[in-house]
């Protein structure tokens, strides 16, 4: 509890004992009047004075206009005990309110609370503290144990143990050597390490991701924005309403039906009204069930640019994925050694030796594979074949190493491969002496990912990819996707997502997910973008409405089930809020509800919706 809050309990504290001393003793007239009035002025003054801010300003239908007429007219009806009790209980609401946010806020900060302070430079041998601001891109800094990444960059010395929880939520730790790239707002948990850092810090994840929850406020949903015009039109109405049930009836019972016209009673039906109308638990409730709901999306590694996104993303029925990157490692590695006539740890030699002068991404699955030093010196004579793939003479023997057009442009008779993937074919002195697959790993959590969006109500998963056909169905079927869609460029992609678009319900929403530069313009055409954060690239994230901070495609199902939650959450706070203040309003201007029933119609339901949506904050394992 902060020190305002802590003033304001004291001023509630002293009100009551103030008020229950007060209704004990027997005093009457102004003498009641002006000592009721000292514990009004201490629970009240504050409220008395917006009030009347606001009606300088001309800003008059708040909640604190709403709260300093009800009161004070009570006390002028002679109702103190009530006056004082109804204005002591709305404090007691916003105290409760205000901390219930605070709190909210404050665990949020706390699962955010990842800025690093400070990096650590060498400058003549000794470590010098620099702002991380004042790092320039390549430049080497030092991360001791115990102490958060500051910037982006790739390890050049020293082998750790890495805490990213609070950037993907996962708590298990992540191995980290020598070559690997880490990420910023990670913690060092074990070893010394050297990190040549690959960007400024404005440009890392975790300036990234501050400003993506710093600035998720500010893009509201339709649920926020309709909650803000309800409030606009809804309180100078019920401010007319009051006024009318105070002076109508007395009047028609007066002319018209040669009544006594009961002004008191009327005019108290009237204040009572006023309280009942307050319109706080929705003003609060909504926005704070956003908020909530974006800060436990953090906290499980989804980082979502606003709460206008996290409804979008509660009524995607359809879930488009990019293959490359997004479903798979993106990295290719050798996956079997195939009609081999020599043994497979020799064909992969030859076939990497051969492969040594390239630099493509097969070449370099090749080596791996390989897994020994390359010895130069045993290789001789290349010759790249553009589209093809490369000759060498390897320890003195003619070794060709590539696809089939190769096989077919020397003449060698080639087996094909009944299995989806890159193939290279190795023929040795003109005889072929078999072939290697190399594939794109499909990630852990790939078929379960689109299993768990099926369980959550998903209607239709597609894949598209730049592929071939043949890979893409295999991988498709394997993951179990509804649709394939393959050999696609970037252009075609966009056309292929605004088919889908176009044959969807109209409350159907189409949610895309990718990771390259080529993805960004279809994660902009889908109702909802959703970018794979920690290798996805800079234009994706940037383009993207949501950021998985893991690459996990399990974590879609998780973010969609994220925004049900929240969603469901302001709707129960919507129907509940409204539905009792009505009821209450109707009892109210049938003179049934007392000061009592109004104060229960504003301040209990305020608390019960807030409470409702902190709910939101949490956020269940899957």
């Amino acid at each position: 509890m902060n020190k305002k809050q802590k003033k304001m309990l004291i001023r509630i504290l002293i009100a009551a004992a103030l008020m229950i001393l007060l209704s004990s003793l027997p005093i009457d007239g102004y003498v009641r009047l002006g000592l009721f009035m000292i514990p009004y002025l201490v629970i009240g003054y504050d409220i008395l004075k917006k009030a009347w801010k606001g009606i300088r300003n001309r800003q008059v239908f708040d909640e604190n206009f709403l709260m300093a007429v009800a009161t004070l007219g009570a006390i002028l009806l002679g109702d103190y005990s009530e006056g004082v009790a109804v204005m002591l209980f709305y404090q007691i609401g916003e105290l409760f309110q205000s901390y219930a946010v605070g709190k909210s806020r404050r665990n949020i900060s706390d699962l955010m609370d990842i800025r690093p302070d400070y990096a650590n430079v060498e400058q003549d041998g000794a470590l010098e503290r620099v702002d991380p601001d004042e790092v320039e891109p390549d430049s080497v800094i030092v991360v001791q144990p115990g102490e958060r990444i500051p910037i982006d960059g790739i390890i050049i010395e020293g082998r750790t143990t890495l805490n990213t929880s609070a950037l993907t939520g996962e708590s298990m730790p992540r191995e980290a050597a020598q070559g690997e790239e880490v990420i910023s707002g990670c913690i060092n948990m074990t070893g010394l390490i050297r990190v040549r850092t690959t960007k400024e810090f404005g440009e890392s994840t975790v300036s990234k991701i501050l400003d993506l929850v710093e600035n998720s406020s500010s893009r509201k949903s339709r649920s926020e924005n309709f909650i803000s015009k309800f409030a606009r039109y809804y309180t100078p109405a019920v401010c007319y309403g009051a006024l009318a049930l105070a002076f109508v009836p007395p009047l028609v019972r007066m002319l018209f039906l040669g009544l006594s016209p009961e002004w008191a009673d009327w005019i108290y039906r009237a204040l009572t009204f006023l309280v009942i109308s307050c319109p706080c638990a929705l003003v609060i409730s909504i926005p704070l069930s956003f908020f909530a709901g974006i800060g436990g999306a953090s906290n499980a590694g989804v980082l979502v640019k606003g709460s206008n996104y996290l409804e979008t993303l509660s009524q995607t029925r359809i879930v488009v994925f990019d293959k490359t990157g997004t479903m798979t490692q993106g990295v290719f590695e050798v996956s079997g050694v195939h009609h081999s006539s020599m043994g497979q740890d020799q064909l992969l030699e030859y076939a990497a030796l051969a492969e040594s002068a390239s630099s493509h991404p097969i070449s370099k699955s090749l080596q791996r594979a390989y897994g020994k030093p390359i010895d130069r010196a045993r290789v001789e004579e290349v010759e790249e074949i553009s589209g093809n793939g490369v000759t060498a003479r390897v320890d003195g023997r003619m070794v060709a190493a590539g696809n089939a057009k190769l096989m077919e442009r020397l003449d060698v008779p080639y087996r094909e491969c009944h299995h989806a993937g890159t193939v290279v074919h190795i023929a040795i002195d003109g005889t072929y002496a078999g072939h290697i697959l190399i594939s794109d790993l499909v990630k852990p959590t790939a078929k379960e990912a689109v299993a768990s969006l099926k369980k959550a109500g998903i209607a239709k998963t597609v894949m598209l990819t730049g592929d071939s056909r043949r890979v893409a169905e295999q991988v498709a079927a394997e993951l179990g996707f509804d649709e394939v869609y393959s050999e696609l460029l970037p252009a075609d992609k966009v056309a292929k997502v605004e088919d889908l678009l176009a044959s969807k319900g109209e409350k159907e929403k189409l949610a895309f997910v990718g990771d390259g530069i080529n993805d960004a313009p279809v994660l902009s055409r889908a109702d909802i973008g959703i970018a794979m954060g920690a290798m996805g690239s800079d234009a994706a994230i940037e383009a993207a409405d949501v950021v998985l901070m893991d690459d996990d495609p399990l974590k879609v199902s998780k973010a969609i089930r994220i925004s049900r939650k929240c969603l469901r959450i302001v709707y129960q706070n919507i129907y509940f809020a409204i539905g009792i203040k009505l009821v209450c309003l109707l009892l109210g201007a049938l003179g049934i509800a007392n000061m009592w029933m109004a104060i229960f119609a504003d301040v209990g339901v305020m608390v019960l919706a807030v409470l409702n949506a902190i709910r939101a904050l949490f956020v269940k394992k899957l």
